[in-house]
């Protein structure tokens, strides 16, 4: 089969001894709290990544309907700077219509 092009992970450790390099890799991921979690995309880096990581993070491939549930639960969109909870697809439409998203289903695939 294809190697994945993406990638779910979520921060599953604190940030007790955590040693400099870990810390900085989790930075650049933008995991700096337990529990928080993103897509990326898969490459020789961000693998590399990855394995520096290993120890704070769990991550897999996510499959289409785990995508929609985390985007339709705790999906969120930046509008003018702010963080705004995707709630209607006029939301969307209005920020992301440059891109030809005009819809949740837009952003899930």
């Amino acid at each position: 089969p294809a190697e994945p092009k993406l990638a779910f992970v979520i921060r599953i450790r604190g940030i007790n001894q955590v040693a400099p390099k870990a810390r900085k890799v989790l930075q650049l991921l933008r995991l700096r709290q337990i529990n928080n979690g993103v897509f990326i995309k898969l490459n020789k880096a961000t693998i590399n990544m990855l394995r520096i990581a290993e120890p704070f993070v769990a991550w897999g491939t996510p499959n289409l309907k785990s995508v929609r549930e985390l985007i339709y639960k705790r999906g969120f969109v930046k509008v003018n700077g702010k963080r705004t909870p995707i709630d209607s697809n006029d939301v969307i439409e209005q920020n992301m219509g440059r891109f030809n998203m005009i819809c949740a289903e837009d952003i899930v695939h």
